[in-house]
């Protein structure tokens, strides 16, 4: 603990607490509440994953300086004088995007947003989605659909144009059908629902990709390799399907094939989904637990107090 207070001694020596009074209350709770909406607004985009390797290194200094190791410690203090211009180079396309949101006054608007819909794809999306891509591998109709993960994809959506409608196949087909104005670029899917139409996506610079495929695949593995996503994607030339994800492309697949991609994607939301369900019952378990013991415990107490006050009564009877 002493060598605990004397890293933050040295290093945050500009550090002090005082007595607070209510101003100093109500500005914590504004300073807290604003905190936690930026946060939320660096969820939303890329920066979340740098985020928390910051926290890490942030960390990881706390303990070198309990275990005192002044290499390290040395290496990181001149790391730190330029950790400010640092953040300020890799959080440059977040930075520069909340700047053009603060411009156009829908800042407050992005911040109070928050996602509390479930991800994952339902059975009915699957069976859209297989749908949609089976018709359009018929017709040899080029499509790219990205399926959205954990990794919000907040920056490419801003790209294309907003739609927020049910995924339905009726409405992908039009959406991906020649000479119309939203079929160039991708559609993003979030939460079984379609988000937004014709959003350009960072290509691959993979060079072991094929050279026939063209730039909608490059564009499906590139957007697989900067996030968690999945990508179903539908040639134009062949009408063949395929799948990017992690990086990695899944070609010439058959309608059971791809459901077997999604479905999995599917199972992996369910298992989380199940072991948040059994952390609860086991936490709601641990406290009636509580709750009853202290019960039971109080009810012994008060039948040894009246088993006492019997027997006093019944000596003083006698």
């Amino acid at each position: 603990m002493d060598k605990l207070m004397a890293f933050l001694k040295t290093y945050f020596d500009w550090f002090y607490i005082t007595r607070p009074d209510v101003s100093d209350i109500i500005e914590i709770l504004i300073l807290s509440y604003v905190i936690y909406k930026i946060l939320l607004w660096f969820k939303s985009s890329r920066a979340w994953t740098l985020l928390k390797g910051i926290v890490l290194i942030f960390l990881f200094t706390m303990l070198a300086s309990l275990l005192q190791f002044n290499t390290i410690l040395y290496i990181l203090k001149n790391v730190f004088s330029i950790g400010i211009l640092a953040v300020i180079i890799l959080f440059q396309p977040e930075f520069r995007r909340g700047l053009e949101t603060l411009g156009r006054k829908k800042f407050f608007d992005y911040i109070m947003h928050e996602d509390t819909e479930e991800r994952g794809l339902s059975d009915k999306t699957i069976y859209e989605l297989i749908k949609t891509v089976t018709v359009l591998s018929a017709n040899r109709t080029g499509a790219l659909i990205v399926i959205e993960d954990k990794v919000a994809l907040g920056e490419y959506i801003d790209t294309g144009i907003p739609i927020d409608a049910v995924v339905t196949n009726q409405l992908l087909l039009n959406i991906f059908e020649h000479n119309t104005p939203l079929h160039d670029g991708a559609v993003i899917l979030r939460n079984n629902r379609v988000i937004a139409a014709t959003c350009y996506l960072p290509l691959s610079a993979n060079l072991s990709i094929n050279k026939e495929l063209g730039t909608r695949h490059r564009a499906g593995v590139g957007i697989s390799e900067v996030s968690d996503s999945v990508t179903l994607i539908v040639s134009e030339e062949t009408g063949s399907i395929s799948i990017a994800k992690g990086g990695e492309l899944y070609r010439n697949l058959d309608t059971e094939s791809v459901r077997k991609h999604l479905e999995l994607l599917s199972q992996d939301d369910v298992k989380k989904k199940d072991e948040r369900r059994l952390k609860d019952s086991k936490r709601r378990r641990k406290s009636t637990k509580k709750s009853t013991g202290k019960k039971t415990d109080s009810n012994n107490i008060k039948n040894g107090r009246s088993s006492d006050n019997r027997k006093e009564a019944d000596s003083d009877e006698r």
